[in-house]
């Protein structure tokens, strides 16, 4: 018996994401492979085409499977609502909605892997835009061929494909695709970008998609010995409550800039300025009593020699009372949480399975009492933090409750008075928090632009 495989591929409809969503469903008939092909296609609501745009996509998917194509086609309707304001982007809005939503339709069609449209000209616009906002290695790297994020392989298999292949094939393939009006408006960088500075680059410089990639791969190259690096700094400097100061700053300028850079973004889940890891290099001594802004995430502030993170997020910022079924050892994106939680299978200090069937999340709201083992008195989660050495960034994960028990906490595990008997089938779990920029070790998707 035939055993059947998944694969899903982000498809707005547009030209570059209709080519990669037929190449994948020909490549999979063609190779006589058991493999589905899921469209997954958002309707933002942005445009007043969007209705029509999502009765295309139905109508292409429906034509190519009456064809024989192994295809598939699903939708989500998001609405964004973003509040006019300094800082705040609609584009981002829309894109991490959409992310959300690709995530939910992947899960929810078995697909482990979702490919990505973007072509060597997007690679290319995109490390211009990341050098003009003055980003270091990591915005440098702009978009890796392929990550691991919310348990799912994200690859852009044509990432190194010109975009007057992509065009050239759908030609060939007489492929009928929607053209986006939004992608005209030069008010927005990216087309400001594209229309009115790249011609006169690109007749300048005609090898600038090349070089820019290359310079994408290097730079790629170097924000991950960079993060590896701070890992292994971290391991020296971390602290129950914070990073030791003393230790921090014997490490010089460069790599104290390096680890901070790191261990903000575990903490608050985005980059910190540069401004502000010039400011802590300069400013960090070992007695000093500074306190540094953080904006919306709380602030950073030196106590008896430790640099420690204060949260300004109240437990309404954070869903509550959130249901959640972990009916299978694997993983659980959280996309609310900015992570996911792993179930495995243990030997011991686990938690029956069928403990895990109906519980929900919650943030921590203090008051929480925890015990760590069986001999022991419950005491609050602080003080459990701290006599584990629990860092600041994984206190942050939400808190697991089976009705009123308090079931699960990142870094402490399973409460001890939830212990499943020794001898019975027990499962444990791990928060893993979102790691942006990691690459996965999957192997890549081959989707051939070459094929007749």
């Amino acid at each position: 018996m035939a055993v059947t495989h998944a694969v899903a591929v982000a498809y707005s409809g547009g030209r570059d994401s209709t080519a990669l969503l037929h190449a994948t469903a020909r490549a999979a008939k063609l190779t006589g492979s058991a493999l589905t092909v899921h469209a997954l296609h958002v309707h933002h609501g942005l445009s007043a085409h969007a209705d029509a745009w999502l009765r295309h996509g139905q109508q292409t998917c429906r034509r190519w499977a009456a064809r024989g194509l192994p295809v598939q086609f699903h939708f989500e309707r998001v609405q964004v609502q973003v509040q006019a304001g300094p800082g705040i982007s609609i584009e981002a809005a829309a894109r991490d909605l959409r992310y959300a939503a690709l995530v939910r339709m992947a899960r929810a069609a078995g697909c482990a892997t979702v490919l990505l449209a973007h072509h060597r000209e997007d690679q290319a616009e995109t490390v211009l835009l990341q050098a003009l906002r003055g980003a270091g290695a990591a915005g440098l790297a702009a978009m890796p061929r392929q990550i691991e994020r919310w348990g799912l392989t994200w690859a852009r298999p044509w990432l190194a494909q010109p975009r007057a292949a992509i065009e050239a094939y759908v030609r060939r393939h007489q492929l009928r695709h929607i053209e986006d009006d939004s992608n005209t408006d030069t008010r927005y960088a990216r087309n400001k970008l594209r229309h009115e500075v790249w011609p006169a680059l690109a007749q300048a410089f005609p090898q600038a998609p090349q070089v820019l990639g290359a310079v994408a791969q290097h730079a790629q190259d170097a924000a991950e010995c960079l993060a590896e690096l701070a890992e292994l700094d971290l391991q020296q400097v971390r602290r129950a409550d914070g990073l030791d100061v003393a230790a921090l700053l014997a490490l010089g300028p460069a790599r104290a800039r390096n680890l901070l850079r790191v261990w903000i973004q575990q903490l608050t889940r985005q980059a910190p300025p540069a401004t502000l890891l010039q400011r802590l290099s300069a400013e960090l001594a070992p007695a000093s009593n500074g306190r540094w802004p953080l904006g919306e995430h709380g602030w950073l502030a030196c106590h008896r020699g430790e640099l420690i993170w204060q949260s300004m997020v109240v437990a309404l910022d954070r869903p509550t009372d959130v249901p959640l079924t972990l009916a299978a050892p694997g993983l659980y994106p959280l996309l609310a949480w900015g992570g996911a939680l792993r179930v495995e299978v243990v030997d011991a200090q686990g938690v029956v399975p069928e403990q895990l069937r109906s519980v929900c999340l919650r943030p921590r709201q203090g008051g929480e009492q925890f015990q760590r083992a069986p001999a022991t008195p419950p005491r609050s989660l602080k003080k459990q933090f701290q006599a584990a050495g629990v860092p600041a960034w994984q206190r942050d994960a939400p808190l697991l409750w089976a009705g009123e028990q308090l079931l699960w906490v990142s870094g402490l595990g399973v409460d001890a008075r939830c212990w499943a008997p020794s001898g019975q089938p027990q499962w444990c779990l791990h928060w893993l928090p979102d790691a942006p920029e990691s690459a996965a070790r999957r192997p890549q998707v081959d989707v051939s632009l070459s094929s007749g």
